[in-house]
């Protein structure tokens, strides 16, 4: 496991060294969504009885901040490396493909939590929350900050230069974050949004990981996990069969 570990320490330490771009900037950014949402909408939209907006908006940011965070480490780690050239240096070691896979997405879900709990604690002060089911939180964080690790990794290894990656973030993991519920319940749409927003899989991470604070939820948690977990092991066999085959990274 010593090339695991050195792996990992080199993906913590490259986030780490630079804080203030990758921990602080993301908790500001959640900071000024909460403040403008929050004082626009509060008077106006309550989703669940007795849960006023802005604790509502809490966990769909916190969310948000840990996929995205998770997303950009992974990705931008591996695009980083090939276009530098210093991937071969990792392609020489004796690590396996499990290895790899391990080390960066396990780096990426530790700077989505810092992030996510960043943003947790600074929104304490202007919420009050409630934390029914502690367990769902945990789980879905997990998962969720897993799977979008794991996504980064997909969109690093086929991306070869950084507008090829911004086009993945920006048409692709931005809209599919915004558009599953972390600002509004889905069950206000109209039925052709609401059954594209049932097939966006970061809806179930956001609506499961809101449910362990206030105990509701547009679909029930069992479901959102089980569905979930079936996308974190699709695009986990895609990224390790990826790694196995060198693809983009071998040349």
């Amino acid at each position: 496991m010593t090339g695991f570990r050195t792996l990992l320490y080199k993906e913590l330490l490259r986030f780490w060294k630079v804080a203030t771009q990758t921990l602080t900037a993301p908790i500001v950014t959640a900071m000024l969504y909460l403040l403008i949402f929050g004082h626009v909408l509060e008077a106006h939209v309550q989703v669940f009885p007795g849960v006023s907006y802005t604790a509502f908006l809490v966990p769909g940011l916190v969310m948000m901040s840990v996929l995205q965070n998770a997303f950009a480490n992974s990705s931008s780690s591996l695009i980083q490396s090939k276009i530098t050239g210093n991937l071969v240096f990792i392609l020489l070691t004796p690590l396996s493909h499990w290895e790899m896979f391990s080390a960066y997405v396990l780096a990426a879900m530790i700077r989505g939590f810092m992030v996510g709990l960043g943003v947790l604690m600074i929104t304490l002060w202007f919420a009050k929350l409630s934390f029914v089911a502690p367990l769902w939180i945990i789980v879905f964080a997990l998962l969720g900050a897993a799977i979008l690790g794991t996504m980064g990794l997909i969109a690093g290894i086929w991306a070869e230069k950084f507008d090829q990656l911004a086009a993945f973030q920006n048409f692709l993991i931005v809209p599919a974050t915004f558009l599953a519920g972390v600002f509004y319940s889905v069950h206000s749409l109209p039925p052709f949004w609401l059954a594209i927003s049932h097939a966006n899989p970061f809806f179930y991470m956001i609506d499961g990981f809101r449910y362990g604070f206030f105990g509701h939820s547009d679909v029930a948690p069992l479901t959102s996990l089980a569905i979930v977990l079936v996308f974190f092991i699709v695009l986990s066999s895609i990224a390790v069969t990826l790694l196995k085959r060198g693809y983009k990274l071998r040349h």
